[in-house]
């Protein structure tokens, strides 16, 4: 059935079953009055069925009706007569409602379901009687057989051609029989074959011992000759490859495999196959440890330890969530994703977040009143936090990215990955860490503009000195330097003859006091002249950014020398001299205490790893993460964090460089001074203004919140509030068809927040929102709104098409952050998806998910807020479109309703009822056309069981308190209240039986026994909800 959700099978009693394809369940039994089904079609929401009927002695026949039915609403339609007797049907493919009804004879009749009256008949000529029926996709084509093996073809002969003889008919191939084979001392080893396996072969070549050739020249592309021009010998047109003319190209394919880290089994393989065996999995831990013990010296290209190899994230159809990022970090330090455009930054956002006074001064300037939507400084704030949070587990720095992506200068200076197709890594990251410290910059003089916390923590104060070499006129210009390139000393023979190396402080002094000529404007002189500039250097800052700047063969040689980099340096600044210092002399300073030395420890480096011939190389980050301890015992432990794939190893290992396959690019060292100084007091330093106020872009008011009041609404600590969000598709997903057939998710659909809505939890306006915010996205079209289960419609986030108040990304990402810090505890349904696509982590032990509260390990499924709804709370929600409104204040509701099982102490079998009841209708809310028996008077039939013994003990006074409860409306799947009877001197009356759910099995029994227990609703005792710890309780199904 196309377009369909349910299959349709016949069975040999004439009757149809309807199932529902996902389980294979019956949803619906068609009675078609026959005895058996000869044929039947269905298309378009239309079945139509042929079948046999009893004749008087007993004997089948052809029935002389087709029955038809509506698969819609699961009714029948009127019969179409057919005489002759109804053996074959055929619905046509391309007419909705026309089918083909044929008898054995061969008497054809085309009819209209709609209208039956109209009948065209037709009568193939046929010699003895008609075997089988059907239309050819076109529906242009119509094909009879027979009892004597003929085919007869119907059609326009204008339209149509037949083949007159058939294809071959295709047969598996023939499996090839296994030679033995005799081995002996003269035996080839390659003549034995070898088993599957996954990992790499000791007998790989690596690309190096791989040689091409006699290769074809390359194709070129028929789309480049439209652009080019004649000349005399030929045409002539512009270079659409990004090298240099003249240049032979590598044709040889990369070699994507060797290089990367086998990918782990999905989560949801993994849980399957743990029900099937309890053999350990083999962790990346056992490659790792048999690979990273090796000796690294002399290694190259071709041996590179797998723990620096690329990672790469592969997507099951359930999407990123499914990946088993934990196969790949055992530490407490979060890795960062790659799937996100310009991932290649996340070394130097991991460099940035283990430098205290880096992260300090990033979370207290998020901490404060900034709501300037580039501001990269919050992003990072935003970020350094979750990653905090997150304690190992994996984040992603997708709101970073996006607003770094967003601006334009990053933009004009290469620093996109799609811009800059050809350039280095390396080359790019110095390039965005220069870009980055000076933008982050500007944002903190936004908010803080005589502030000068940002320049005494990363910028060295140095003075320009510009000199004309003609009439040597001079300038002073002051100005701070937030990042110092390298400039390695030319190694000549002398130096090499002596093994007498410059040393890291050395070539660090000579960097930043180089003096440089370059041809500029003379004021003295008024035209232009050769100008000498040097610097002098005045104060350094408390972090120093550095970048290795690795531009020539000479310069990787000084990292090849083992110890080059040393972990502590030490500098002296005296009348704008730079001076440093390591090892032995730095000691030696120390010791005589003659100069202020300021000594700094090595906070860790990005490094560029070359892992192959052919492949483009990738970033990699080695941190001392004992320097942003908390703990101020903690020594020095050294990590390696390759995107997402984290692990700890040892000081001599991070600090050995191999020119062939890893350098460094960035490097950042601190004062020993701020070792351990991680400061969290901005906690306590939040301002939380935003919340108590509405913000709109488009200056809409919100229609169905109001905010909080700041005498009496304060979140606090354990504040309950219920949130639930929507969001839309900026990006669909992108597969790849492998030869095979197999269908490979390459990047997921990509969506965007477009909608928060946070209620109170608690309180007199407990459900009543005070954030409803629609976010608005300009920056990148909408590929699909998501209307059924977002609620968002086009317009609705433009500012000048919505109606609903629209906030940036930025605002709604803000109030969500200063409610998580603030201690508050989110309650919603399946809450982690969310935080993971809003960008946030947010604690455990800050989130209560009614996914996981419903949820049993043994059943192996979580069931839907609407389910939930429907059997808990007897309410039908996302009926058209799902409202973030409507789904916090249920999920709200469910949370309370499980508080009561809590204290009712029914909690287990609760869960087992409403998997039961669950298995029942598919874990589905039933269609408003099925109605369930029973109920009665006052109540319905239930289950019994020890949850309702144990609500019957928290009523021991029900006969009292049920005198005043007048009428007793009931419903089915009600819980407890008292009815109205002899007993009281009330008249019970019920409503019940059309909610469409059986009476719940915990309440059967005693119902039967006693008689007691009535259905709750609107006659409840005194008419009002029964709090927690009440002499009623609340009926656990409302």
């Amino acid at each position: 059935m196309k377009r369909s959700h349910y299959i349709c099978a016949a069975t040999s009693s004439g009757s149809v079953n309807i199932l529902d394809s996902d389980n294979l369940r019956i949803v619906k039994i068609l009675s078609t009055n026959n005895v058996g089904i000869s044929d039947m079609d269905a298309r378009n929401n239309y079945l139509v069925t042929c079948g046999w009927a009893t004749r008087p002695g007993g004997t089948p026949m052809l029935a002389s009706l087709a029955n038809v039915y509506d698969l819609r609403a699961m009714v029948q339609l009127p019969p179409i007569a057919f005489h002759a007797g109804a053996a074959h049907v055929q619905m046509h493919p391309r007419m909705s409602t026309t089918c083909i009804i044929a008898s054995q004879s061969g008497q054809l009749q085309v009819v209209d379901l709609m209208n039956a009256n109209t009948v065209n008949l037709r009568q193939a000529n046929i010699a003895s009687y008609m075997s089988y029926l059907i239309l050819a996709p076109s529906g242009e084509a119509l094909a009879l057989s027979d009892h004597d093996g003929y085919v007869h073809l119907w059609g326009s002969p204008s339209k149509l051609q037949f083949a007159e003889y058939s294809s071959a008919t295709e047969f598996a191939d023939t499996p090839a029989p296994i030679t033995p084979i005799d081995v002996d001392a003269d035996t080839p080893l390659n003549s034995v074959g070898m088993p599957y396996y996954r990992e790499q072969l000791l007998s790989v070549l690596s690309n190096s011992q791989i040689y091409e050739v006699g290769n074809l020249p390359v194709k070129i592309d028929t789309a480049i000759f439209a652009t080019l021009r004649p000349y005399e010998l030929g045409m002539y047109g512009p270079n659409p490859r990004k090298g240099r003319r003249n240049l032979a190209e590598k044709t040889r394919i990369v070699d994507t495999n060797g290089s990367t880290i086998a990918a782990p089994k999905f989560l949801s393989e993994k849980a399957r196959d743990a029900e099937r065996e309890q053999k350990p999995e083999r962790r990346i831990s056992d490659v790792v440890e048999a690979l990273a013990n090796a000796a690294l010296s002399g290694s190259t290209k071709a041996d590179v330890p797998i723990m620096y190899r690329n990672v790469e994230i592969k997507y099951s159809k359930f999407g990123v969530d499914d990946f088993d990022f934990e196969f790949y970090n055992k530490t407490k330090y979060s890795g960062l994703e790659t799937h996100i455009s310009n991932s290649y930054t996340n070394p130097l956002l991991q460099l940035f977040k283990f430098t205290p006074l880096l992260r300090n001064v990033a979370l207290r300037h998020t901490a404060s009143t900034c709501l300037v939507e580039t501001c990269l400084l919050c992003e990072m704030g935003f970020l350094f936090d979750m990653m905090d949070k997150a304690e190992g587990q994996s984040c992603q720095a997708t709101n970073f990215l996006k607003t770094f992506s967003n601006i334009p200068e990053a933009a004009r200076l290469g620093l996109l990955e799609e811009n800059s197709q050809t350039t280095s890594l390396a080359a790019m990251l110095q390039s965005a860490s220069r870009f980055l410290l000076e933008q982050t910059s500007l944002d903190f003089r936004k908010i803080q503009p005589d502030a000068l916390d940002f320049d005494q923590a990363l910028a060295l104060d140095a003075h320009s000195s510009i000199r004309c070499v003609h009439c040597h006129n001079e300038t002073i210009r002051s100005g701070g330097t937030y990042i110092n390139d390298l400039v390695y000393q030319p190694l000549t023979g002398t130096i090499r003859a002596r093994n007498q190396f410059p040393t890291f402080s050395q070539i660090l002094k000579a960097s930043i006091e180089r003096e440089t000529q370059t041809r500029g404007w003379c004021d003295k002189c008024r035209r232009y002249q050769q100008l000498a500039t040097r610097k002098s250097v005045h104060g350094v800052p408390m972090v120093l950014m550095i970048n290795a700047a690795l531009k020539t063969a000479e310069s990787k040689q000084y990292w090849a020398i083992p110890g080059w980099l040393p972990d502590t340096i030490g500098v002296i600044v005296d009348n704008g001299k730079f001076f440093c210092f390591e090892g032995e002399d730095l000691r030696l300073h120390l010791q005589r205490g003659m100069h202020v030395v300021t000594v700094y420890d090595l906070v860790g480096f990005v490094a560029d790893i070359n892992s192959g011939e052919n492949q483009r190389s990738h970033l990699v980050s080695m941190i001392n993460v004992g320097i942003s301890s908390r703990d101020p015992t903690q020594n020095d432990r050294w990590h390696l964090f390759n995107d997402f794939l984290v692990r700890n190893l040892t000081k001599e290992d991070a600090l050995q460089f191999f020119p062939s396959w890893k350098l460094p690019a960035v490097l950042a060292y601190q004062v020993s001074s701020a070792r351990h100084a991680v400061d969290d007091t901005w906690k306590d330093q939040l301002d939380t203004t935003l919340l108590y106020y509405d913000w709109s872009l488009n200056g809409q008011r919100p229609q169905h919140s109001t905010t909080l009041d700041v005498l009496t609404e304060s979140p606090q600590s354990g504040t309950h509030v219920a949130i639930d969000t929507e969001f839309v598709a900026l990006q669909q997903e992108e597969i790849e068809i492998k030869a095979d057939g197999e269908r490979e998710i390459i990047r997921p659909t990509r969506l965007g927040l477009a909608r928060v809505s946070v209620l109170r939890g608690s309180g007199v306006n407990e459900g009543t929102p005070f954030i409803n915010d629609y976010i608005t996205i300009t920056s990148e079209p909408v590929v699909d709104y998501l209307t059924t289960w977002s609620g968002i419609h086009e317009g609705d986030l433009d500012p000048h098409l919505s109606t609903h108040p629209l906030v940036p990304l930025k605002v709604a990402y803000k109030k969500l952050w200063l409610l998580l810090n603030s201690g508050v505890i989110f309650i919603g349904h399946g809450l982690p998806k969310d935080f993971r696509t809003i960008n946030i982590h947010v604690p455990r032990t800050q989130v209560i998910d009614t996914v996981e509260l419903f949820y049993s390990r043994a059943r192996q499924r979580k069931l839907s807020l609407r389910f939930l709804a429907w059997y808990l709370l007897k309410e039908e929600i996302q009926s058209e479109e799902h409202d973030s409104i409507e789904d916090a204040r249920t999920a709200l509701r469910l949370w309370r309703k499980w508080e009561e099982f809590i204290d009712a102490g029914i909690e287990a079998a609760m869960i087992d009822e409403v998997y039961r009841e669950g298995k029942k209708w598919g874990y589905k809310p039933p269609g408003e056309t099925q109605v369930l028996s029973g109920g009665g008077p006052g109540g319905g039939g239930g289950g019994g069981g020890g949850a309702t013994r144990k609500l019957r003990e928290m009523r021991s006074t029900a006969t009292d308190a049920s005198a005043g409860a007048g009428t007793g409306v009931g419903s089915l799947g009600g819980g407890l209240s008292i009815p109205g009877g002899s007993q009281t001197g009330g008249t019970s009356t019920s409503t019940g039986g059309a909610s469409g759910r059986d009476t719940p099995e915990i309440l059967q029994q005693q119902q039967q026994q006693q008689g007691e227990i009535g259905i709750s609703g609107p006659g409840t005792p005194v008419g009002r909800k029964l709090g927690r710890g009440s002499e009623f309780f609340e009926s656990p199904l409302r």
